[in-house]
């Protein structure tokens, strides 16, 4: 269809109207509307937000640590890790006052009784077996690929997480070394069931005194819940979505497992918290950025509000 121009029509002051046609909507805009709504220090923040969402990808995978290195490091550390709990072994009788001195403690700080969750379990022949389970298994597939995705995913995470952890676990090998403990499950005064070796499956030998396996007598603190809450915290730190909270259950159930199967103290998880405090305090935690957090916000077009997206510093190698 045709468009009809209007004719000119003479206007009151004796200028002439110039004709309109009804098909402009299809002529584009010759004004800049970006130039003229908005300031040129807005323009340039704006151009800067562009560069900075994509910087930090380039960023993060240069903080990526050498596959070799990593992979021979986190073997020595556990290897010496390992190496100096079983200098632990041996001292019995050390081990065995140290735990009433924190039961004792533990009833004087009207701390819920141990026994109390080990009831619970077994109210079932199968729960019991999944707890066991859940201690012997998962503590260390656990936590490996908690590091293996952070290495693949949030290279600049990785290394924040690596030496937090080393930091605790040294810490905790100190304590191991300077305060034998028996477990609950070896102290009579406590009354609780060896769930490992009545239900199985367990880690431990059946003689803790010559148990070469494992220090049975290395309670004090509990890795279990201390790396378990590490997770758990360097996954919330690490990632963006609103569900990231719920990591928190993989220390909430490593707490009941490790309780109720009688192998640590409430006090054990309560000191594996506190030295854990002590790593996060000295190693900062890296900030948000566009791989480190997720995929950065897009610069916004309606609104033109833009979300600044800040440097990772304090996570270096």
């Amino acid at each position: 269809m045709e468009s009809r121009t209007e004719p000119a029509e003479p206007e009151s002051d004796g200028a002439i109207r110039r004709p309109s046609s009804r098909n402009t909507a299809t002529r584009p805009p010759t004004r800049n509307t970006e130039a003229t709504s908005s300031s040129p220090h807005d323009s340039a923040v704006r151009r800067w937000a562009r560069r900075s969402a994509v910087r930090p990808s380039a960023h993060d995978t240069a903080d990526r640590p050498p596959l070799v290195r990593e992979l021979l490091l986190v073997v020595g550390l556990f290897a010496v890790y390992e190496f100096g709990r079983r200098l632990g072994t041996g001292h019995t009788g050390e081990a065995f006052r140290n735990a009433d001195r924190v039961w004792d403690l533990e009833r004087a700080l009207h701390l819920p009784g141990e026994g109390a969750v080990q009831t619970a379990l077994l109210h079932s022949d199968t729960l019991v077996h999944i707890a066991n389970t859940y201690y012997a298994t998962v503590h260390f597939p656990a936590t490996a690929a908690f590091l293996v995705w952070l290495y693949l995913r949030r290279p600049t995470h990785y290394v924040w997480a690596r030496r937090v952890l080393a930091l605790l676990t040294a810490a905790a090998l100190v304590l191991h070394l300077t305060f034998p403990l028996a477990p609950p499950r070896l102290l009579a005064a406590a009354g609780l069931v060896d769930t490992g070796q009545v239900y199985g499956p367990t880690v431990y030998g059946g003689a803790p005194a010559t148990d070469s396996m494992a220090n049975q007598f290395a309670a004090m603190p509990s890795l279990h819940f201390g790396w378990a809450l590490m997770v758990a915290i360097g996954l919330i730190a690490a990632t963006r979505s609103r569900w990231r909270w719920l990591w928190l259950l993989h220390p909430l159930l490593t707490l009941t497992v490790i309780v109720g199967t009688a192998n640590h103290y409430w006090l054990d998880a309560i000191v594996a918290t506190a030295l854990l405090g002590i790593a996060l305090a000295v190693i900062h935690l890296p900030h948000r950025t566009a791989t480190t957090a997720g995929r950065a916000q897009e610069v916004a077009g309606a609104d033109d509000s833009v979300r600044e997206l800040p440097e990772l510093v304090g996570a270096g190698r």
